[in-house]
């Protein structure tokens, strides 16, 4: 079935288009999601929904290299998905906002229905 034979309501089209975000903000919205599409990166920021932490810390709690925690917070980071505090010679990390803590919930709640 052709596109005109499935929709004949090209005022109804224009109507979605209008709507939607465009191009630039979509592939910004795929790019952040891609950060909850692996595992470790999730686990890092649920174990930073206890505060704010240092890379041994978390490496501790998750059982995990910090030279691996290390690469996943560079990560988590260039997407503003934590932030960085400098005390001396040690990095603590925290999430960036109450958004992150709100998505990840979300996320939690829609696969536990």
């Amino acid at each position: 079935m052709s596109k005109k034979e499935c929709c004949k309501d090209e005022g109804f089209i224009k109507e979605v288009q209008m709507h939607m975000e465009n191009e630039e903000t979509m592939y910004m919205l795929a790019d952040f999601f891609k950060n909850f599409g692996d595992s470790t990166r999730v686990r890092i920021m649920g174990a930073l929904f206890n505060g704010e932490m240092c890379v041994g810390t978390i490496a501790n709690v998750l059982d995990m290299t910090q030279s691996a925690v290390s690469h996943q917070l560079r990560v988590l980071k260039s997407s503003r998905l934590v932030k960085a505090r400098k005390e001396g010679k040690l990095v603590f990390y925290s999430l960036n906002d109450e958004h992150i803590e709100m998505i990840y919930k979300m996320g939690i709640e829609h696969i536990l229905e």
